[in-house]
C-alpha cells in the first residue's frame, strides 16, 4: 500500500503469504466498515465504500468476505469510533513520508508511528511538512496482458483521465481526485482493474546512495505498514527495483 509503483504494490500484495495476507484483508475491512458507517451499504450510493470495494478486490479478497463485512457494519454499532489521521515526516536523508491511519485511539497510533520514525533514521513532522511535495491524484492500474494501446488511451480520456502511461507490464492512468470515480467506473464496464484509489503522487524522487539509508528506510515502510492502524503509506523514496 505504498510508494511511488503502484504496480510493485500489487505485485507484492498478490504474492502476500497467508498472513500478511490476512492483515491486508482486516485493514480493508476497516475501511469497509468505517464507509458503511458514514454512508450506508449500497456502494451505487456511496463513493467511499465503493473505493474500499475496489480495493478489496485489488487485493484478492473473497467476495464473500466482501459480502460479509458489509452486512456486518450494516447491523453493528463497530467503528463508530474510528477516525482518520494523517501524519507526516522523515525517512532517511530526508526522505519524505505521508502515512495515512484509521484509529480507535489516537494516542496510541500516534506513538507507534513516532516510534518507528525513530527507530529508523527518521523523525515524524508537523501537518503540512512534506504534503506540499505530494499531488492527490486518482491512479488507476490496469495489468497489460495485450490490450490495445490506442483503444484504452481513448476510452481513458474520454471519460476524464488526465495522462496515461503504457508500460510492459501494466497501465497507469492519473485522474483529478474529482473526475477519479467517473473515470474508474467508465473503465471498470470494459477492463479489468488492478487497482483503483485516490493516492498522494511524489512530485520528485529522492535518491539514496548510502547502504545502511537504504536499510533503514526499508525497515521503516516495513513496519508502518505492518501496524494495525496503518491504512497507506505515501513516500518519494525512488527505490531500487530489486526491493519493489
Amino acid at each position: 500500500m505504498s510508494g511511488h509503483s503502484k504496480w510493485s504494490t500489487i505485485k507484492r500484495k498478490k504474492g502476500a503469504n497467508d498472513a500478511q495476507r490476512a492483515k491486508i484483508f482486516t485493514k480493508i475491512a476497516r475501511e469497509i466498515l468505517v464507509a458503511v458507517k458514514a454512508g450506508g451499504p449500497e456502494p451505487d450510493n456511496n463513493s467511499a465504500l465503493k473505493d474500499a470495494i475496489s480495493k478489496a478486490r485489488a487485493a484478492n479478497m473473497p467476495n464473500d468476505n466482501i459480502s460479509r463485512t458489509i452486512k456486518k457494519a450494516a447491523g453493528s454499532t463497530d467503528g463508530d469510533n474510528y477516525e482518520t489521521i494523517t501524519y507526516e515526516g522523515y525517512g532517511p536523508s530526508g526522505v519524505a513520508v505521508i502515512v495515512n491511519t484509521l484509529t480507535d485511539n489516537r494516542n496510541r497510533t500516534a506513538a507507534n508511528v513516532r516510534h518507528c520514525f525513530d527507530k529508523f533514521g527518521g523523525n515524524m513532522g508537523t501537518t503540512g511538512c512534506v504534503s506540499f511535495m505530494f499531488d492527490e491524484k486518482g491512479v488507476i492500474v490496469i495489468e497489460n496482458d495485450g490490450i490495445d494501446e490506442d483503444e484504452i488511451t481513448m476510452d481513458a480520456l474520454e471519460a476524464g483521465a488526465d495522462d496515461i502511461s503504457v508500460e510492459e507490464e501494466c497501465i497507469e492512468i492519473t485522474t483529478s481526485p474529482a473526475d477519479f470515480h467517473a473515470v474508474r467506473d467508465a473503465l471498470e464496464a470494459k477492463y479489468t482493474l488492478s487497482s483503483a484509489e485516490v493516492s498522494m503522487v511524489p512530485q520528485t524522487m529522492t535518491q539514496l546512495t548510502d547502504e545502511e539509508h537504504i536499510k533503514m528506510m526499508s525497515k521503516m515502510l516495513e513496519n508502518l505498514e505492518d501496524d494495525d492502524d496503518v491504512q497507506n503509506v505515501y513516500h518519494n523514496w525512488d527505490m531500487p527495483e530489486d526491493m519493489e
